[in-house]
C-alpha cells in the first residue's frame, strides 16, 4: 500500500512537473495568440474607420454631383436668359435708331401742322381770337423746348386740331370787346359752329354778323334781335335747343 502510494506521489508529482512544463510552452503562444488578436482589433477598427470615411467621402460625392446637375441646369437656364437679353437690346437698339429717325421725320411734320393750324385760323371766322392765337404761340415755344419728349409735342399738336374740330360741331357763347362805328363796345358773341359768328349789344341796340365772303362784320337788321337773343340763351344752356333763324353766308 505505501508502495502504491509512493506511485501516486511520484505520477503526481511528474504530472505537474510536466504541466509546468506545458505552460511554460503555451505562455508565449497565448499571448502571441492575445497580441495577434488585439493587432487583429486594431486592424479592424482602422477598417471600420477607413469604412466610415469612405461612406462619408461617397456620400459627399454624391451630393456634389447632385449640386453640379443642378449648377449646370441653372446656367444652362441663365445661358438662355441672356441670349434672350442680347436680343431685347439688339431690339431695343434697333428701336431707338428708328425712334431717333422717326423723331428727325415728325419735328419737321409737327412744325408744319402748326404753320398749317397758323394759317387756317387767320383764315377762319374770327373767333376767340386771343385765346386760339395763344395756343398757336405755346406750341411754337413748346417745339424749342428740349426737355419735352417729341411724343408729348406730337400729342399736343394733335391736341390742338382736336380742339378746332370740335368749334365746328358746338355753339358758345363768350363776352368780349368789339369795336362798333368807331366805338369800342361790351358785346355778347354767338358761334354756331363755323357756320356764323354773331354779336349783339348787353342792351341787345344792336347786332352784327361776320360775312366770310368780304371777310368784314355787317350790322344785322333790328328784327334777328329776338332770334339772336334765343341763340344766346340757348349757348348758355338757358333753353332748350330750338330752330333757330339767323343769317348765313352763301359760298361758292
Amino acid at each position: 500500500m505505501k508502495l502504491f502510494n509512493s506511485l501516486l506521489l511520484a505520477s503526481a508529482m511528474m504530472a505537474s512537473s510536466a504541466m509546468a512544463q506545458d505552460d511554460d510552452v503555451l505562455k508565449p503562444v497565448v499571448d502571441e495568440a492575445a497580441k495577434i488578436n488585439e493587432s487583429a482589433a486594431k486592424s479592424q477598427e482602422k477598417i471600420n474607420n477607413i469604412t466610415d470615411q469612405i461612406d462619408s467621402k461617397l456620400q459627399q460625392f454624391k451630393t456634389l454631383n447632385k449640386e453640379i446637375e443642378g449648377l449646370e441646369v441653372y446656367n444652362a437656364q441663365l445661358k438662355k436668359q441672356i441670349a434672350n437679353q442680347n436680343q431685347e437690346m439688339e431690339d431695343l437698339n434697333a428701336s431707338i435708331d428708328e425712334v431717333s429717325v422717326i423723331e428727325r421725320q415728325i419735328t419737321p411734320l409737327m412744325i408744319r401742322m402748326i404753320d398749317g393750324l397758323e394759317q387756317f385760323v387767320a383764315l377762319d371766322v374770327p373767333f376767340l381770337a386771343e385765346e386760339r392765337a395763344k395756343r398757336i404761340t405755346d406750341l411754337k415755344k413748346l417745339m424749342e423746348r428740349a426737355d419735352v419728349a417729341a411724343s408729348e409735342k406730337f400729342r399736343r399738336v394733335m391736341e390742338a386740331y382736336q380742339v378746332e374740330m370740335e368749334y365746328g360741331r358746338t355753339m358758345e357763347a363768350y363776352n368780349g370787346i368789339h369795336e362798333i362805328n368807331g366805338q369800342e363796345r361790351d358785346v355778347e358773341f354767338l358761334r354756331l359752329g363755323r357756320t356764323a359768328l354773331i354779336y349783339q349789344t348787353r342792351d341787345a341796340s344792336k347786332q352784327g354778323v361776320w360775312n366770310k365772303q368780304t371777310r368784314q362784320w355787317e350790322e344785322l337788321d333790328s328784327s334777328y334781335r329776338t332770334q339772336v337773343t334765343k341763340g344766346l340763351r340757348m349757348a348758355k344752356k338757358q333753353l332748350a335747343p330750338d330752330l333757330l333763324m339767323m343769317p348765313v353766308a352763301i359760298t361758292d
